[in-house]
């Protein structure tokens, strides 16, 4: 079975461009997508990232689930701010 990629004791999930951190079982989850990137040799450097901290209740319309965004410009400043909004959001119930 595949080890599941962790930041923080959260896990990491990707799709194309988005990035999904946190886990659906929770009440919230972090939603990144990469808008925009450059090359860097081999590699694609996201240079835009959309952070959202949604709610995962399945009964609340998509667009209602959003509680807080965001635009960062690295993947690092996305995954900062994520880490911390997800903690608060969980450690406030």
């Amino acid at each position: 079975m595949a080890k599941t990629l962790e930041y923080k004791g959260h896990p990491l999930q990707r799709k194309d461009n988005i990035i999904y951190y946190g886990s659906f079982a929770d009440k919230y989850i972090i939603m990144m997508q990469v808008l925009d990137s450059k090359k860097e040799g081999d590699l694609d450097i996201a240079t835009r990232v959309s952070v959202q901290l949604q709610m995962t209740d399945p009964s609340i319309k998509s667009r209602d689930r959003v509680v807080k965004k965001s635009e960062k410009e690295s993947l690092y400043a996305a995954m900062d701010v994520a880490a911390v909004w997800l903690e608060r959001a969980l450690s406030s119930r």
